[in-house]
């Protein structure tokens, strides 16, 4: 038996704080699913021992496949429940259970589970995966990849040496096939130079960082819901084309930080926009006043806060205790999440326009599985927790159509592939960059008064079509992408 691991990951949507008049949220897409440099020696930084994750128990209703429109959780699996969305016939499709290398499929979470991105992935985000698998085998059945499929998870403390550490054991002691979630773009690089070095899959979904699909792109890595290009091109351009023209950005000085400074300022810069100063903080950090009692001295129109998790929370309430609203500074958010809102209640954010991956009740098909991820856990998903289980989904499904696990025909199903699922509309997997690109939202943030249930925070404004939501692949080639 192997022992098991558990951890948490994050990273999320941009908002900004301007009005925009609200539009008709997205119309839902029909389910289908198919779905770098030299690596360190680990650290000896001790990491804390494997366990098993928790079995998630609920069931989602199967829903009927179609061909998407193209656009201008660790722990055994436990009792099977309902599949999340029928697949389908795909051409090459393997019949019967696949040949799996070694008997077996192993699932490896790797995220942040104690720390500033607990809420946003973490335990949950292990969860998230768990039931990609139950839902997975009663689709196809026990035996439907040759083998059992096991879930485990470790956590990396937002700490790039023990990512590496665990990404090595994950690969080697415990035979894990893919890992998934990895929250801070830090230890999210760590690992993709493990995965190149290994020969072993890993698709990312909580870290924003563009470099896992520019300079250190790798045939193993795939980079799953968002980036920094993402988030600054929705939010910076609407944040600057509405009056947001003067900016003062506050960045964590870590790779994620330091690359989405550098998006958004190309972003702003491109409409119009100009950055009057650009300060890094401590990551993590618990105090940023400093930062915000300096920002009427610049007369910025905008404080653009690119954090993240807790770090986001302590400054945004920082913001409100200073009232720089009420002195004409709005504030610009790169990353946010459901679980920063609900941390501080919605007045706390009430008019901020953000870039987002997914909602959980932006229609009834995304609503039905967030019911029943809150009926495991509790909460609300956040869009990196349904990446985690959309990810893991398709993961499956490709070994499925490859009809085995071998990591290099694995990413053969993969490259090219295109579908849509209850998280990922229009999505297709480049196998330029291993970019997935996808529908994105703009959406912001409701006042109290308009909130309707708990966790109902968000109003969605447009939708950014996935060939127009990320860099383009020339734009990835520039950046250093040469896969490999």
């Amino acid at each position: 038996m192997k022992q098991a691991i558990v951890r948490l990951a994050i990273f999320g949507p941009a908002l900004l704080l301007v009005a925009c008049s609200p539009g008709a949220r997205p119309a839902a897409a029909p389910a289908a699913t198919s779905a770098p440099a030299p690596t360190a020696a680990p650290a000896a930084t001790t990491a804390p021992a494997a366990t098993r994750a928790p079995a998630a128990t609920a069931a989602l209703a199967a829903t009927t496949a179609a061909a998407p429109t193209t656009a201008p959780a660790p722990t055994r699996a436990a009792t099977p429940a309902a599949s999340p969305a029928a697949t389908p016939a795909a051409a090459g499709q393997a019949s019967g259970p696949a040949k799996l290398t070694d008997g077996k499929i192993v699932l490896g979470v790797i995220n942040d589970q104690s720390g500033v991105y607990a809420d946003i992935s973490g335990k949950n985000g292990v969860k998230a995966v768990q039931m990609a698998v139950d839902d997975f085998l009663a689709k196809y059945g026990k035996d439907a990849l040759g083998g059992p499929i096991e879930v485990i998870s470790a956590d990396h403390q937002n700490k790039p040496d023990i990512a590496n550490a665990k990404a090595q054991e994950f690969y080697d002691r415990d035979a894990v096939d893919l890992i998934l979630d990895v929250p801070t773009s830090s230890t999210a690089l760590a690992i993709a130079n493990v995965a190149k070095e290994k020969k072993k899959l890993y698709i990312n979904i909580g870290a924003a960082t563009t470099e896992l699909t520019g300079k250190q792109c790798n045939r193993y890595t795939y980079h799953y819901a968002y980036d920094t290009w993402m988030l600054a091109h929705g939010t910076g351009t609407e944040v600057t084309r509405n009056g947001g023209k003067k900016w003062y950005i506050v960045y964590p000085n870590y790779a994620y930080g330091q690359d989405m400074d550098r998006s958004f300022q190309t972003a702003i810069k491109a409409n119009g926009g100009e950055v009057l100063a650009s300060d890094a903080t401590p990551f993590p950090n618990s105090d940023f006043s400093s930062y915000l009692l300096k920002a009427p001295s610049l007369h910025p129109d905008v404080i653009g806060a690119m954090q993240a998790g807790q770090d986001l929370v302590n400054l945004v309430k920082q913001y409100n205790e200073f009232k720089l609203r009420d002195q004409g500074i709005n504030l610009a958010i790169g990353l946010l999440f459901d679980s920063d809102i609900h941390a501080l209640g919605p007045d706390a954010y009430a008019g901020t326009m953000f870039t987002t991956a997914w909602e959980w009740n932006m229609d009834a098909q995304a609503r039905e599985w967030a019911d029943k991820f809150q009926k495991a856990t509790g909460v609300r998903p956040t869009y990196v927790q349904a990446g985690d289980y959309s990810a893991a989904w398709q993961y499956l499904e490709a070994v499925r159509r490859a009809g085995t696990d071998d990591a290099d025909a694995v990413v053969k199903a993969l490259d090219g592939y295109t579908f849509s699922d209850f998280m990922m509309r229009n999505a297709m997997i480049r196998p330029e960059d291993h970019q997935v690109i996808h529908d994105v939202y703009l959406a912001k943030v409701k006042p109290q008064s308009e909130v309707k249930e708990d966790w109902d925070f968000t109003t969605i404004v447009s939708t950014i079509p996935a060939n127009q939501a990320f860099r383009s692949v020339d734009e990835a080639k520039a950046a250093g992408c040469t896969m490999s």
